[in-house]
């Protein structure tokens, strides 16, 4: 039986999802151009990431130019939300609180990210 395979990107699949939601669409080349800035990668190992990325349904792909254009499927707060539930159900055992709590105590928080952490709070706590 074909192994199931998992919307969730794996890291070198998030590289390149980051990619292309600041390019918004690119081709292979493009991509493997952005990527080898940071770290030596090998344009085929793109050319197979996102052809996999394509199966998974995290990219949609455009054939009707020669070089094919790739697009991000999944938006980035879509991803962010995706990645966070995964984290809080396996290493908070599924409490929201204790990731945030975590999160605010792991780095620096500057005063406007406060105040909105303050408004949404404060919004949830208006919320019947």
């Amino acid at each position: 039986m074909a192994k199931k395979r998992t919307r969730r990107p794996t890291e070198a699949e998030l590289e390149i999802l980051c990619v292309l939601w600041a390019r918004r669409s690119a081709t292979v080349r493009e991509v493997h151009e952005e990527l080898a800035r940071g770290k030596p990668t090998g344009y085929t190992t793109t050319l197979k990431l996102m052809q996999i990325m394509l199966d998974k349904g995290l990219v949609q792909r455009d054939e009707s130019r020669r070089s094919h254009v790739y697009r991000p499927a999944l938006s980035q707060a879509a991803a962010q939300r995706m990645m966070l539930r995964t984290l809080r159900d396996r290493v908070f055992g599924g409490s929201a609180g204790r990731l945030v709590v975590q999160a605010l105590r792991a780095g620096q928080v500057s005063l406007e990210e406060l105040a909105e952490i303050r408004r949404l709070l404060d919004d949830l706590r208006e919320q019947p």
